[in-house]
Order: C-alpha cells, then sequence, then structure tokens
C-alpha cells in the first residue's frame, strides 16, 4: 500500500485526484498507475486501469490470475468491471467511497450474478492515510 500511496501523493501534486494503485504478484510490484483523466484527456485514466493495463503488458496476457490490486480507493463501477474481467485474484483498498465506489457501496459490481469473477476483497488498509489525502487535496480546491 506504501507504493499506492506514493502514487497517489503523485498524482495529487500533478493535479489530479489523489488515488494511487500497484498490481503484485508473487511479492512483486508489476503494475503502477496514479490517476491521470485531466493529464491523459482520458476519462478512463484511473489508477487502476492503468496499474491493470501495465501488469497486463509485463505478463503478455490479459489475465491477471494469482495477482493482488493495491489501490488508495475504493475502486468505481468502470475498475471493478475491469478488476473482474482481469480475472484479479484479491484487491486490497484503503478508503471508502461512499458517492463513487463501485464494491461495497453503489452498483457492487462483484454481486451481480452477471459478474463472471468476484476477488477477494480487503478494505481499510492506510485508510486514515488515503483518506486524509484526498480530504487535503479537496479542501485546497475550495
Amino acid at each position: 500500500m506504501d507504493c499506492a500511496l506514493a502514487m497517489a501523493r503523485a498524482a495529487g501534486e500533478a493535479g489530479e485526484v489523489p488515488i494511487g494503485a500497484v498490481v503484485v504478484k508473487d511479492g512483486r510490484i508489476i503494475g503502477r498507475g496514479g490517476n491521470s483523466p485531466r493529464r491523459d484527456h482520458d476519462p478512463t485514466a484511473h489508477a487502476e486501469i492503468a496499474a491493470i493495463r501495465e501488469a497486463a503488458a509485463h505478463l503478455g496476457q490479459e489475465r491477471l490470475t494469482d495477482c493482488e490490486l493495491w489501490v488508495t480507493l475504493e475502486p468505481c463501477a468502470m475498475c471493478a468491471g475491469a478488476i473482474a474481467h482481469a480475472r484479479i485474484a484479491k484487491l486490497y483498498y484503503a478508503a471508502p467511497d461512499s458517492k463513487g465506489g463501485g464494491v461495497e457501496h453503489g452498483a457492487r459490481v462483484f454481486d451481480h450474478p452477471q459478474c463472471l469473477h468476484r476477488p477477494e476483497v480487503y478494505a481499510g488498509i492506510a485508510e486514515q492515510e488515503a483518506a486524509e489525502l484526498l480530504r487535503g487535496f479537496f479542501r485546497e480546491r475550495r
């Protein structure tokens, strides 16, 4: 989670919402990402998507079985869908997102019978630090 938090800090310093993610396989980081929709002019440029893309390229395949995704905020519905399609084994996230989350809030993507893969989900890891990054970012913009 420390690396995901570092990615989130870097995204925030670049003017993006401070969210970071890493994909881990066998204890090694194989994909990293920070939010970049403004920089990339791409509404899909979420941290999770960037980390999943890098990990898939690293492995040379679209399936990330036996991989873990560590992210600083509960994934949105789009990212939860990508997690399911990538067949990620475990999802660890820091802060919940009651407004835009898609895992334990909102769409609850993994709870739908149409969801073909459900990762193990672990929430609350470094929650306070991740939440404070987000609060500070938005406080500065108000």
